[in-house]
């Protein structure tokens, strides 16, 4: 299983190459119970069976043992064997692994075996079914300790011929990650062992739009026409488990699990799927298999035949996962004839445990793996293999796109997600799809919802959802003004931001970066970075800092306390807010906004083609380049093929996009493909591109800018833009266009504008529900006083004002080094707990124009 579009030949095969390279291993010789295979001078795996037997067959976590042998060091006594490499020292006894008997020494930490997993900066879950805030996460692969440690003693096996197997009783199997903090090499290591991230459809990057409810076909169709008069774009529509029968005879036993539409609702279901497919969307439905294919099914008598199934008494044919005459049925029969009828993929949704009639097989594992093989079949509707289900443990980010679970509606939960979905990447698991807007109970909050999608559309993946009730739905229209503008605004920034998604999606995919990384992958020396568990990299250069606690009733904003790198960041939503990095800062947004950092030097690529706002995800015609200057930038837009699929990392088309501060030079092209070559002239019609520049947070001189007001659907942004950009310049951009580079000057070493404090803090007071000559005291403190900043500060503590209030005040105050009077570097903030967070909101339509907006 590879990140590559391999197509098996069946099912049941796929890349493996499970042994060691012999040169790896160490061992006591013939008859030994003990077998160390040093794959890389970091990552070890240690084996001990009272048998004499080791597992060389493809585990779920380790289908890839194969690496070259790096450098080590054996000595090898009676009863003391010991192994050391450049970064760790194992010292063993030769017995049976216990925690006095086998030990490694990884820099000043040391591990003494005890058979568990060990990881404390958290992995992820099978599930948040009931979650109301933090749960449980299973370990991952990365530590605060040197090292980190994954047990793999009773995961799933898969025999020579691709079928599920298990493993013999009583042995122990394991890998030590000793990568003292460098999160990024372990993570990488892991894929190499694991196999990487499947690449994803462009598709799936866009919205999805899900309701557990038993819609007619003119119902559903009905919210579809909803989405496309609100001028809100969708990729997929996601039709919960009433696409089937659920209303049964009570000797059939639960309507739970269905394979027979509900002809009641859905007379003509291949008109329906027809109709929708024809809008630009992909389908999925949802399968809950738990109860097998019973008598009153459509195709019980087909799948009966296959399986030689009496049909006489009207007997179940049984799920068994274990069974692979009933997989085989399952998938050929069954599956196949839905699909025929324009299913496009599966959204298996299996709540029952990890037993099954053989012990040791997860049924979970087993539909995660055939299913996503299977999906090969349909890759010329799909255009990668895809399924969408639940996690199943360490490995299971091979099988793409994860379903989260049910969660209940309440700041608690939001609160936890955003930490959730960056900890699944130390384990690897980099695409989890939320139900977006919660999924039960709770209560009803515009601000809530609204605060949720905002996180959505910077998640991995965006799908509104909600429980079966005639209270709860996440069409945006259905909700009050302010929220249903935030809601529609972020799932078209959405859809806008699918070229750059692409392009993560790739580099997920061949370079082992996972879009959501925590802020200590990249910063692994710094230790702030581990006490900002909610705040994320989306990307290389993006940091989000989610709002996910409801607003201060005087300040009206959402607030965050975050932490940002060394450097200087401007927020790309609100433009006219830099900030000097190295510290925390308390950051307060209205509704519309979510904290959003970009450092200097930053290049992201946004989807302007008109019409964009149409379902689906073609290739983008024309290209709004948002810049941040102050540094270098460089940034690498990668399509599809033009031809073919994407089955090797050398087949997508690139084209380098690049800032060179000094010269003040902005570099377009030449697109690339096939392994670095450039004009590709004849595999398919010239085609025009536009493309259009925007500096983001750039003040220039009046005689060198122009403000452009633009309508995107009703939400009016505005972007200051340099006359000397170039603003709709038509180009060929395609192969036939000789692969020719654009330069264009916008102006030598340009900077970031410096924040006005008066003005923010202006803004800011006018808005604060609160006494007016309070207000006063701290606009004259602040902006007109005198005295040195410090002594200032102690006159603002000496207020006793709601740290909501104090905060919003510093954190202006502060921003700006540059800014004339300011406080960076003497802020005192409302609390020292590293992961507060304070209150907020807002309102929509109050945002002035130099925020400088520029995502819608």
């Amino acid at each position: 299983m590879t990140s590559c579009n391999y197509e098996p030949a069946n099912r049941y095969t796929f890349p493996c190459k499970p042994a060691a390279n012999p040169k790896a291993i160490v061992t006591g010789g013939k008859g030994s119970k003990y077998r160390f295979t040093v794959l890389t001078e970091r990552l070890l795996r240690y084996e001990w069976s009272e048998d004499g037997g080791f597992e060389d067959r493809v585990s779920t976590v380790a289908p890839f043992r194969w690496f070259d042998a790096p450098k080590y060091e054996v000595i090898d006594k009676k009863g003391h064997l010991e192994i050391i490499t450049r970064y760790f020292h194992l010292v063993y006894d030769k017995k049976e692994f216990c925690s006095t008997g086998l030990a490694v020494k990884v820099g000043k930490d040391t591990w003494n075996y005890d058979g568990k997993s060990y990881g404390d900066l958290g992995g992820t879950a099978r599930t948040l079914d009931g979650a109301d805030g933090r749960i449980q996460l299973e370990p991952g692969i990365l530590s605060r300790k040197a090292f980190a440690v994954l047990d793999d003693s009773k995961s799933m096996i898969f025999d020579e011929n691709g079928w599920i197997a298990t493993r013999r009783p009583g042995r122990k199997d394991g890998y030590l990650f000793a990568y003292h903090g460098d999160h990024k090499a372990a993570i990488k290591d892991f894929y190499r062992l694991s196999g990487r991230q499947p690449l994803l459809p462009r598709w799936a990057l866009g919205n999805w739009f899900s309701r557990y409810h038993a819609y007619t076909t003119d119902e559903y169709l009905e919210v579809m026409n909803g989405f496309k008069e609100h001028e809100i774009p969708l990729n997929v529509a996601v039709i919960d488990m009433d696409w089937h029968k659920v209303d049964i005879p009570a000797k059939y036993g639960s309507g739970w699990t269905g394979y027979s539409w509900n002809r009641d609702l859905i007379p003509d279901p291949e008109g329906l799927l027809k109709e929708l497919h024809s809008r630009g969307l992909k389908v999925t439905v949802n399968d809950h298999p738990a109860d097998g294919i019973r008598a009153f099914e459509d195709q019980y008598k087909e799948v009966a035949k296959a399986l030689h199934h009496d049909t006489s008494h009207e007997q179940p044919i049984r799920f068994d996962c274990c069974d692979k005459k009933f997989l085989d049925a399952y998938f050929d029969v069954l599956k196949l004839n839905l699909e025929k009828q324009g299913i496009d993929f599966w959204w298996i949704d299996w709540q029952q445990g990890t037993r099954s009639r053989i012990p040791g097989i997860d049924p979970l594992w087993v539909l995660n793996h055939y299913h996503y093989l299977t999906s090969y079949r349909n890759v010329k509707t799909l255009e990668q293999p895809l399924t969408f289900s639940r996690y199943a443990g360490a490995g299971s980010h091979r099988y793409p796109i994860g379903f989260s679970g049910d969660t209940v509606i309440t700041w608690a939960s939001l609160h936890f997600q955003p930490e959730f979905t960056a900890t699944a990447s130390n384990i690897g698991y980099g695409w989890w799809s939320h139900d977006i807007g919660g999924h039960f109970a709770g209560s009803r909050s515009n601000e809530l919802t609204a605060r949720w999608v905002q996180l959505g559309c910077f998640s991995p993946i965006l799908r509104l959802h909600s429980e079966k009730s005639r209270w709860n739905s996440k069409e945006p229209w259905k909700y009050e003004s302010e929220a249903y503008k935030v809601m529609k605004m972020y799932l078209c920034i959405r859809h806008r931001l699918i070229p750059f998604l692409y392009t993560m999606n790739v580099r997920a995919a061949f370079e082992s970066e996972p879009i959501v990384q925590p802020m200590y992958w990249n910063h692994k020396d710094d230790a702030p970075a581990y006490t900002v568990p909610n705040q994320y990299y989306f990307g290389p250069d993006l940091i989000v800092a989610p709002i996910t606690t409801p607003h201060s009733p005087t300040t009206l904003l959402g607030g965050v306390r975050a932490w940002l790198p060394p450097g200087r960041y401007v927020d790309m939503l609100n433009s006219g807010m830099i900030y000097d990095g190295g510290r925390y800062v308390h950051v307060h947004r209205p509704l519309k906004q979510i904290p959003l950092f970009a450092r200097e030097g930053t290049i992201l690529p946004l989807d302007i083609t008109p019409g964009m706002y149409k379902n689906g995800s073609r290739r983008p015609r024309d290209i709004d380049i948002l810049l941040v200057v102050g540094a270098d930038a460089h940034f690498e837009l990668v399509e599809e093929p033009y031809r073919g699929t994407a089955s090797h990392e050398q087949a997508f088309v690139r084209i380098p996009i690049t800032w060179k501060q000094k010269e003040g030079i902005l570099t377009i092209g030449p697109e690339q493909q096939q392994g670095g070559s450039s004009g590709i002239a004849g595999i398919v019609p010239t085609y025009l591109r536009r493309w259009n520049v925007t500096l983001v947070g750039c003040r220039m001189d009046s005689t060198r800018l122009q403000t452009i007001r633009t309508k995107y659907r009703g939400v009016e942004a505005v972007a200051m833009e340099a006359v000397t950009q170039i603003r709709k310049c038509n180009a060929l951009t395609g192969p036939a266009g000789g692969g020719q580079e654009m330069r264009v000057a916008l102006g030598e070493d340009l900077q970031l504008s410096v924040v006005d404090i008066s003005k923010r803090m202006h803004d800011m007071l006018y808005r604060c529900e609160m006494s007016y000559p309070l207000k006063e005291q701290v606009w004259q403190l602040v902006t007109q006083s005198n005295d040195p900043v410090k002594k200032r500060i102690q006159r603002l503590l000496d207020l006793n004002l709601p740290d909501a209030l104090r905060d919003a005040v510093m954190e202006i105050w502060a921003a700006d080094g540059r800014a004339v009077g300011n406080a960076c570097g003497e802020e005192v903030w409302s609390t020292s707990e590293p992961c507060e967070l304070t209150l907020g909101s807002s309102d929509f339509e109050s945002e002035k124009a130099e925020d400088g907006y520029v995502l819608v």
